[in-house]
This record gives structure tokens, C-alpha cells and sequence, in this order.
């Protein structure tokens, strides 16, 4: 009997693999858009006088195309109080970079950018951020009781909505990890947050072990971004055949000219604290 399952399923895979066909999807197709990679971001202890900006084109899915660079535009940021104005320099690869951007927690800028004939502009508030109480590293917390988690711990602002977003990464990988959340439930109080790496042995991926480190992040972000990149890291996420339907996501940068056509990317302005852990 075992020998009759294994010649009949070895006559099956023969019979599939000779009846290969190619199969061609028809995807649907776009214009390309100006993307754009504003992420003015200050640490606190810095100057946060250096300052860069990253503009390219979207590209359809299957296109091999690898230079989508955008030069020859011009972008600057205006502090929408005084009204000064800080130009990023073309650095002909992408890139736009100043040396002179002056930040201002709670202040508003603009940013305006002149590409292909067509004005697109965008503008935030530079957010602040507490500073981190204490990094602390534990199996208690997570969700494996024997796997290694770092703890990270600040003091929320009492009597105001305070929207963050943590970043982690472990150093000689390229994974970053980005976790957004909001102080609904915590305002005023002491919040305590875990980062564990879970195991994936399809993935090649480990949890943490002694000598680790980790680069940590905290953001201040606005609402307005907060309700962006959870969206964005929503739709990032491997949920299965039963996740969300992705949907096109907007962000804060309009096109003066053509409405219609407006660009990818969001500007973001905020104060962040870093800090580093390293597992014993």
C-alpha cells in the first residue's frame, strides 16, 4: 500500500510539472509621482542645524529601472511664524541638504518643493519628546517567557494628547522595527513598553542573545502622522489571506498645480531622544 501512495503521487508531480504554463497577470498601472522622503527629525543634545531631503519617482511594479533619483528641483522649509527660509541644496543624487535649519519645538514650517514645472508644498509642527526614564532588559514581559526583551520607560505629559512612534533596531541588521501609539490610556503616567525579537526559523530570524544591542528611538510625532504611518505599518505587515485590502495612502504634501497629481511621502517634523542596549 505505501508503495502504491508513493508511485501515484510521484505520477502526479510528474503529470503537474509537464503541464507548466506561464501565466501572465495584467496589473494595474499608474503614472509615476514625485516621492518624497521629508523626515526632518531633531535629537535632543544637537544643534539639528543639518538637515536632508530625499526626492525620486515611483516606479510600476515590474519596472527594472534603479536610477529614479530627482535633481534640479528646488526645496526649501519656511518657519511659518518669521517667515525665514532655509534652502536645501541640490546634491545631484537625490539628496537636498542644509546647514542651517534652526528647530523650534511647536513651531509650524513649510515645506515647498519646485519640480517639472508643478509646486508642491506641506505643512507640520515640530513636535517635542520626553526623554526615555530607563532601558532595562527582562523575559517577563514578552510573549516568550524564556526569550530576551528590552524594556524601555518614560514619563507622559499630563493634560495633553501625545502621539509617538518607537524605532528598533538591531545593529549589523537591516530590519527596523516601528511601533506607533498614542497616550489615550496612559496620559500623565509612567508607560512601560517591551521590544522581542520573535523566532522564525523560515526567516532565519533569532531572538536576542547576550551581547546584542539595540538601537532605540523615540519620536514625538503629530496626530496627523500618528494616523499615517499606522496605516503605513499596517499595510506593511504579513497578515495572511485574511489581512486588511492595502488602500492608496496619502500623505500631507499637495500639488499646487495639479491636485490630482500629487506626490508620495509625507513631511515630518519632530524631536527625538536615541539611546542604545546591549543584552547581558
Amino acid at each position: 500500500m505505501n508503495t502504491y501512495i508513493k508511485i501515484s503521487i510521484l505520477f502526479l508531480t510528474v503529470a503537474f510539472t509537464s503541464c507548466t504554463d506561464v501565466i501572465e497577470v495584467d496589473l494595474q498601472t499608474a503614472a509615476s509621482r514625485l516621492t518624497i522622503e521629508a523626515s526632518l527629525d531633531w535629537e535632543k543634545g544637537t544643534a539639528g542645524n543639518e538637515q536632508s531631503i530625499k526626492l525620486c519617482t515611483s516606479t510600476p511594479f515590474y519596472d527594472t529601472t534603479t536610477n529614479t533619483n530627482v535633481t534640479g528641483a528646488s526645496v526649501k522649509v519656511v518657519n511659518t511664524t518669521n517667515m525665514e527660509e532655509f534652502v536645501f541644496v541640490d546634491q545631484n543624487n537625490g539628496m537636498y541638504s542644509t546647514t542651517s535649519f534652526i528647530p523650534i519645538v511647536n513651531q509650524s514650517y513649510t515645506l515647498e518643493i519646485v519640480y517639472d514645472g508643478e509646486t508642491y508644498t506641506a505643512t507640520e509642527t515640530l513636535m517635542p519628546v520626553v526623554d526615555i526614564s530607563t532601558l532595562t532588559q527582562s523575559t517577563e514581559d514578552g510573549f516568550d517567557d524564556e526569550a530576551l526583551e528590552v524594556n524601555i520607560s518614560f514619563i507622559d505629559p499630563i493634560d495633553e494628547e501625545n502621539y509617538y512612534l518607537l524605532r528598533f533596531k538591531e545593529r549589523d541588521v537591516l530590519l527596523v522595527e516601528l511601533f506607533d501609539f498614542d497616550d489615550e490610556f496612559t496620559n500623565g503616567n509612567e508607560v512601560k513598553l517591551f521590544y522581542e525579537k520573535e523566532e522564525d526559523e523560515d526567516g532565519n530570524t533569532e531572538g536576542f542573545v547576550p551581547g546584542d544591542t539595540v538601537d532605540i528611538s523615540l519620536l514625538g510625532i503629530s496626530e496627523a502622522y500618528y494616523n499615517y504611518i499606522s496605516i503605513l505599518i499596517e499595510q506593511s505587515e504579513d497578515e495572511g489571506p485574511f489581512g486588511t485590502t492595502p488602500v492608496p495612502l496619502k500623505g500631507n504634501c499637495l500639488n499646487l498645480n495639479t491636485p490630482k497629481n500629487y506626490a508620495h511621502g509625507y513631511f515630518r517634523l519632530t524631536q527625538v531622544v536615541k539611546d542604545s542596549y546591549t543584552f547581558e
